[in-house]
């Protein structure tokens, strides 16, 4: 993953948002408890904020690697829930 992975760039820091998609489209987060990256207390605050579906998992930051059934559990759960 460090050999891919991309630096992040300045514009993704600077530019402002036109507006939130949290507001008016459903979410689903996956609130990773052993991540060093983000703090669990920060995802929270913002699966709160969104009014988001919620799962917590003893996982790091690397979890789609670590945990993908998971993962893929959480991303089924936001299909059946808009599916047509």
């Amino acid at each position: 993953m460090a050999v891919t992975q991309r630096p992040i760039t300045s514009e993704a820091l600077e530019d402002k948002a036109t507006r939130a998609a949290w507001k008016s489209i459903p979410s689903w987060t996956m609130v990773t408890l052993q991540d060093l990256a983000i703090p669990a207390d920060s995802m929270r605050f913002m699966a709160e904020r969104a009014q988001s579906h919620t799962v917590e998992i003893d996982a790091s930051h690397a979890v789609t690697v670590s945990q993908p059934h998971a993962v893929a559990e959480l991303i089924g759960q936001a299909v059946r829930a808009n599916a047509s």
